[in-house]
């Protein structure tokens, strides 16, 4: 767990880099601009909707209103429940700068040997990352709905759920960038995915820090491999060296 700690600070401490920032920037404008799309989308659909579905039941003239806010209120959900989702989608396009940016200050000797990988591939990558979260979330939603009674039963269960998928998604940010062709399978332990993967899933729980929590899960997966590669500057009571 100290390495997971270590790697978080390291990366936390690097959100000031210009580098990173302008992944930051432009995954956050992609990420809005999708949000923004489906939000104009699921506004005329809704509207349309709900005022069928209130018509019987409200006065005449507040149908339009109450739908209206109904409709906004339904977008807030989606938004806070699939941001996640959407939000690595985007940050796999730009994964190759947040590695580049992590290695050239951290791990200059193994910077120039991370492949960056093509479009299609990245594409495959986002796609099967979106299918994972999709499916994983699907299965894990009867055992939130039987805990409901629990309260916090289905908070629970999407947290561990969504941090074995986070915790995956990040290391591979920079392991699919490193791996050789006769590695068989990621070097980071499952132990520290998945306390990667639930501190960030925490974190994208949390308003504003939401925005921040996939580059600060990509830059601490990179400092992760990297340890776990044996080129992390990491000793080995897991503290990193000065």
């Amino acid at each position: 767990m100290s390495l997971v700690i270590a790697s978080l600070a390291k990366a936390f401490a690097q959100l000031s880099d210009p580098a990173i920032l302008r992944v930051l920037v432009k995954s956050l404008f992609v990420t809005l601009l999708i949000f923004g799309g489906i939000g104009v989308l699921m506004w005329s659909f809704l509207m349309e909707a709900l005022e069928w579905a209130l018509l019987p039941i409200l006065p005449e003239g507040f149908e339009g209103p109450a739908a209206a806010f109904l409709a906004v209120v339904l977008w807030l959900i989606a938004f806070w429940l699939t941001f996640r989702i959407v939000a690595l989608a985007v940050l796999q396009f730009f994964a190759d700068e947040i590695v580049r940016a992590v290695e050239q200050r951290h791990y200059p000797e193994v910077a120039s040997s991370a492949r960056d990988l093509p479009f299609r591939e990245d594409l495959s990558n986002s796609l099967r990352g979106i299918g994972r979260a999709l499916v994983f979330n699907l299965l894990a939603l009867p055992i939130a709905i039987i805990l409901l009674f629990t309260a916090i039963g289905p908070a629970l269960v999407f947290l561990i759920v969504n941090a074995v998928l986070l915790g995956r998604e990040l290391t591979d940010m920079a392991w699919l960038r490193h791996r050789q062709p006769d590695d068989t399978g990621t070097p980071v332990s499952a132990f520290q995915r998945l306390a990667l993967g639930g501190v960030i899933a925490g974190l994208m729980l949390v308003p504003f820090a939401n925005l921040l929590a996939p580059i600060l899960g990509a830059a601490a997966g990179t400092h992760l491999t990297h340890h776990a590669r044996g080129r992390s500057g990491l000793d080995q009571r897991g503290a990193f060296d000065a």
